[in-house]
């Protein structure tokens, strides 16, 4: 990949943040302004190294169809689907970009980034039962989720994912719901597919091992950045036009050091995450499938288990988790200060009213710290029951800082999705939060486009090239079957994914 030593003056666009926001964003840029001047600063040695890397991310290739938490039951029973159908459609606007890409040839053979794997949802006992029989039936009432089949067979089940139901104890009803549409993404190889078609573009320049350390605005609306080579620490100066900070959870102080007046009141709670990985082949090739179960009871959202394969540096891998934890890092390679150096007068009630109100949380990652190398294992026996200790060793994942912010009736709120959050005059944007953050990246930065650069996105130019990009821009996949049908067989074949198929039985 090629990098600039030389660093510019002046900058149309600065990116901070060389993962799956800021690849994005500058693919897309360039495709709908291709005179752009483009910077990107990233305070590592290479891209994709903290929470896009495949390690690192806790999802990967998230379109609602196996994650029991975007569909919560409601007071009278009910399932509540609009999460899941949006999270759907928005993964489905991913995937024809990066066709868009590959048929542009911008990025590499899609199987060096994304497979198809099938999206399991899988519980037990009856109240939970009940609960998936319910989740199928409302997710199947509309077309993005066609497909979805469910089952409470166990002959079946053993056959969809051997590994969860060998040696089981079948005291307790089971039941399955499966999505043969699904995929493994790794992010971390799109993104630095992405970057190096971007260095290869004239006006972009990339620049590793340069932290940002300080923003401000002029009088003309533009941005002066102070960078700082990590290495030498030398420092210089940029003049930037439009400023983006999709420097995962570095996002915040960077936010913070802006002084924007939208961005007061935000604040972070920092999460690492842990894996069991499978270290034994013959265990890695039984099993082909994610499978994600229902969180405990008074667990938060991002304690959902999953017995997860993925495919990484072309190998497939096994992993199990996620474990959580407390550090006051806000990244994985970033600093213990991270935390309190980001509480500011602005943003301590919404923390500490968010702190108060998520006791069950400080509880649930105490809990996790404490936890022993058997107790991980037996957490994974529920998923796994013949799983052998010797088989599996702990890897640290990445980290994620979940988002506070102020709330007129409770003081501070704490968000479990993505935020971004932009200056009034547009000048300016960053991304807050996590999942299911990269998986629906291009709805986002549309999103971010749109508040950003409203009068270009009017523009006749701007609109054609998105529906250049984006062949359902504009129109509601939710809403129209044909259309969605027409662009999911459009992008599995580019993407070399296993075309749409009708259930191979009724449906219950």
């Amino acid at each position: 990949m090629k990098t600039e030593d030389r660093l510019p003056e002046e900058a149309d666009v600065v990116l901070i943040g060389a993962g799956i926001m800021s690849a994005t964003l500058g693919m897309m840029l360039k495709e709908l302004q291709p005179d752009l001047r483009i910077a990107v600063f990233e305070r590592l040695e290479e891209a994709a190294a903290e929470s896009s890397d495949a390690w690192n991310n806790a999802g990967t290739g998230h379109a609602a169809f196996c994650e029991l938490n975007y569909t919560p039951e409601k007071a009278d029973g009910s399932i509540e689907t609009s999460k899941a159908v949006s999270i759907a459609e928005s993964f489905e606007i991913s995937r024809q970009f990066w066709a868009y890409l590959i048929q542009r040839e911008h990025i590499q053979l899609p199987e060096n980034f994304i497979q198809s794997i099938p999206h399991i949802s899988f519980v037990w006992g009856d109240g939970n039962v009940e609960f998936l029989r319910k989740r199928h039936a409302a997710l199947t009432q509309c077309h993005l989720f066609e497909g979805m089949l469910y089952s409470e067979d166990v002959e079946e089940l053993e056959n969809w994912m051997p590994l969860v139901m060998q040696g089981r104890d079948l005291i307790e009803k089971v039941a399955a719901t499966r999505m043969d549409q699904g995929t493994d993404v790794n992010f971390g190889t799109l993104t630095r597919c992405m970057f190096e078609q971007l260095s290869k573009m004239d006006g972009v320049t990339l620049h590793f091992g340069y932290e940002v350390r300080r923003l401000r605005q002029k009088e003309d609306n533009s941005w002066r950045i102070r960078v700082k080579h990590r290495a030498s620490g030398e420092k210089h100066k940029v003049r930037a036009n439009f400023v983006f900070i999709g420097a995962g959870g570095g996002s915040l102080p960077l936010l913070l050091k802006s002084g924007i007046p939208e961005g007061k009141g935000f604040g972070g709670f920092p999460v690492s995450g842990q894996w069991l990985k499978c270290t034994n082949p013959a265990v890695i090739e039984q099993h082909q499938a994610k499978v994600y179960g229902k969180a405990s009871v008074g667990s938060p959202p991002m304690s959902v288990p999953h017995l997860d394969t993925r495919f990484i540096n072309g190998k497939r891998e096994l992993l199990f988790g996620p474990y959580a934890g407390f550090t006051t890092k806000f990244l994985k390679n970033g600093s213990f200060f991270d935390l309190p150096l980001s509480l500011k007068i602005n943003n301590l009630h919404p923390m500490l009213a968010a702190g108060a109100k998520n006791l069950p949380l400080s509880k649930y990652l105490i809990d996790q710290v404490r936890q022993s190398p058997d107790e991980r294992v037996e957490a994974l026996r529920a998923y796994y029951p013949e799983a052998r200790s010797e088989d599996w060793q702990l890897e640290v994942a990445g980290q994620r800082v979940q988002v506070i912010k102020k709330d007129p009736k409770h003081g501070g709120v704490l968000e479990f999705g993505t935020e971004i959050v932009a200056g009034a005059d547009g000048s300016l944007a960053a991304l807050l939060g996590a999942s299911p953050g990269a998986s629906t990246a291009v709805s986002i930065m549309i999103n971010l486009l749109q508040r950003c650069f409203p009068e270009k996105m009017q523009s006749q130019e701007w609109q054609n090239k998105l529906n250049e990009m984006i062949p359902s821009y504009g129109e509601s996949l939710a809403e129209k079957a044909a259309l969605l049908r027409e662009v999911r067989a459009w992008t599995s074949e580019v993407l070399g994914l296993k075309e749409p198929v009708e259930p191979k039985r009724e449906q219950v």
